[in-house]
């Protein structure tokens, strides 16, 4: 029906007769010329119709916004002085010889022309076709395509086969509720979809395979926020007889290779990396954005004995943390900013926001602080805090004192926002491999230690003797890849041996009829010469999000769900009948 896309013809076009076809982006009638942006998924081009031409005119008159179009016309330059630079199109536009309306249009809920994402997300997810149509959307999309394809050909050339796994699977414990589908040959008896493909990525490992991958669709009923949905993407990997530098080493190429082919940029090589330990200490996060230099400086020490119990306890509580934030320049902040960034980081537990101004440190020494909290601290703490922090004249520094979690993700969190707040972000990409967790972490509600990452990642060889005496202390083959504060990549060279494996799953109190009713299979296939293997997994959603500059994993998903997992569009989910219940040896019981 078309010779070219709108968005390819150029000035290399001059004088040929092209077909086009596409949605009417905006009618303009100037003076007895009707100017018409058609639009096609490659972008616009100007249409130019002539009132010489009385039939294809009055045809063009009847023409609104989002009908669909096919036109016939001839290229020619923009006279001079309407050239639009803004338009890959700009310089030409197509003088319209015939024109013929496919299909018209309602006047659509979105105006697609002006500022369609100003519409409500409600309303933007309900008609979710209509704001596809716009050209940010349709390029997140594109991007979204090209990301899979060079990912695809990565892999392909470095030996790993593309292999589907089931949909239907058993419920399996992974950190988040199952979704469950009920069986209809087996009643009373569950399928679950998958939170990850995790076990049937080690069992193709178990078969021989070598190296898989797979572009794999994954499910958690879980609570969302804007980078998670019910369902979402994962590029999911593995590969046998491999080590951490192997993978790691493999998997930073696939990334740097993507932003170049994609987003023409190029990252760091190698990839810089951090423990587990030291960047909680740093940054109070496993995913530090090192955007951003600020960190977080323990004066735990300093703080132990003085008379501010606010301090004081988290000092000298095992569990508990102090730490200072510099912030420089931060002098010039307000109280009503301060009071601010005290709501802000109560929002993650804290209760409150020490603070110390550094108005003429270098002239009056403790003369020149101001502070409400300086009147309980003696000298030496005040000459300690000043000497770690290297703070000078005009900086302001922030406390936070509590359980070490609480202060991690607090003060953790106030220095990324402090980096949006006040300019000190730094540009472009900043990657990062995270290394050495904790193979576990103690539930104090459960009163049993729970793994950090999965219950299938392989401890630190070295510490196998005092996996069951000292778990606590034990430290992960996991690493997970972090870009500008995101978690974008994770996973872990696997336990391969049934005999370590069972010693995980006591430790984790999963007794042995829970692990074979559970994970038979596994163990099972554990017996018959697993070789060594590892893998990862990136969440692509995510890492489109990054890569377009998107606000949500939302805006990079073609028909997502809202924040409390329904589908506007479709309505669903929605009740469904009597007759397929039964089918299913399903009754429903009220609430209350």
């Amino acid at each position: 029906m078309r010779t070219h896309y709108c968005g390819d013809l150029n000035s290399s076009h001059d004088g040929q007769e092209v077909v086009l076809c596409g949605w009417v982006h905006r009618r303009r009638d100037h003076g007895g010329v009707i100017f018409i942006d058609l639009r096609d998924r490659d972008g616009l081009v100007q249409v130019v119709f002539d009132p010489d031409r009385a039939e294809i005119f009055a045809r063009a008159e009847q023409v609104r916004s989002e009908f669909v179009l096919r036109v016939k016309g001839r290229v020619r330059p923009r006279p001079e002085g309407t050239i639009n630079p803004d338009l890959p199109t700009g310089e030409i536009e197509v003088l319209g010889l015939e024109l013929e309306i496919l299909n018209a249009a309602a006047t659509p809920p979105i105006q697609l022309e002006t500022h369609a994402a100003d519409a409500s997300e409600e309303v933007r997810l309900r008609y979710r076709y209509l704001d596809l149509r716009r050209p940010e959307m349709q390029a997140r999309l594109r991007t979204r395509s090209q990301v899979t394809r060079v990912m695809r050909r990565f892999l392909d050339e470095h030996g790993f086969l593309d292999i589907e796994t089931p949909i239907l699977t058993k419920s399996t414990p992974e950190g988040a509720r199952d979704y469950l589908v009920p069986s209809r040959t087996h009643p009373g008896e569950f399928f679950a979809l998958p939170q990850s493909p995790q076990l049937f990525k080690q069992l193709l490992m178990m078969s021989g395979m070598d190296r898989y991958y797979q572009v794999a669709r994954c499910f958690r009923d879980e609570d969302l926020r804007a980078d998670r949905q019910p369902e979402f993407t994962q590029l999911d990997i593995e590969a046998s007889f491999v080590d951490e530098e192997t993978l790691m080493g493999l998997m930073e190429s696939m990334i740097r290779t993507l932003f170049e082919e994609v987003n023409g940029e190029t990252l760091p090589n190698p990839f810089p990396r951090m423990t587990y330990a030291e960047a909680m200490r740093r940054y109070g996060s496993d995913r530090p954005d090192l955007r951003v230099s600020l960190e977080l400086i323990d004066v735990a020490d300093l703080m132990d004995g003085v008379e501010f119990k606010v301090f004081a306890g988290p000092a000298q509580d095992p569990e508990g943390r102090v730490v200072a934030l510099r912030l420089p320049g931060g002098g010039s902040l307000t109280r009503k900013e301060i009071d601010g960034y005290t709501q802000f980081v109560g929002i993650y537990g804290a209760k409150g926001l020490a603070y110390i101004k550094v108005n003429d440190w270098a002239a009056k020494g403790r003369e020149g602080l101001q502070s409400p909290i300086l009147k309980f601290l003696p000298d030496a703490t005040v000459e300690g805090i000043m000497a770690r922090t290297g703070a000078e004249d005009g900086d302001l520094i922030f406390f936070g004192a509590d359980k070490a979690n609480v202060v991690n993700e607090s003060i953790g969190a106030l220095r990324v926002k402090l980096g949006e707040d006040r300019g000190l972000m730094a540009e472009g990409w900043h990657p990062l491999w995270v290394v050495d967790f904790p193979m576990f972490e103690y539930d104090p509600n459960a009163e049993r230690w729970v793994a950090l990452h999965h219950p299938f990642t392989a401890p630190k060889e070295a510490q196998l003797d005092t996996l069951a005496s000292d778990p606590g202390s034990c430290l992960s083959r996991a690493y997970d890849m972090v870009l500008n504060g995101t978690e974008v990549g994770g996973g872990s060279i696997r336990i391969h041996r049934e005999a370590v494996q069972r010693q995980v799953f006591e430790l984790l109190k999963i007794s042995d009829e829970q692990a074979e009713e559970r994970f038979g299979f596994l163990l099972q296939a554990l017996k018959f010469g697993c070789p060594p293997h590892g893998g990862i997994a990136f969440g692509l959603d995510r890492l489109v999000m990054l890569m377009t500059g998107a606000q949500s994993i939302r805006d990079v998903m073609a028909f997502p769900k809202t924040q409390t997992a329904a589908c506007l569009l479709t309505d669903a989910p929605s009740a469904v009948d009597d007759a397929q219940l039964k089918e299913l040896a399903l009754r429903l019981r009220q609430r209350g």
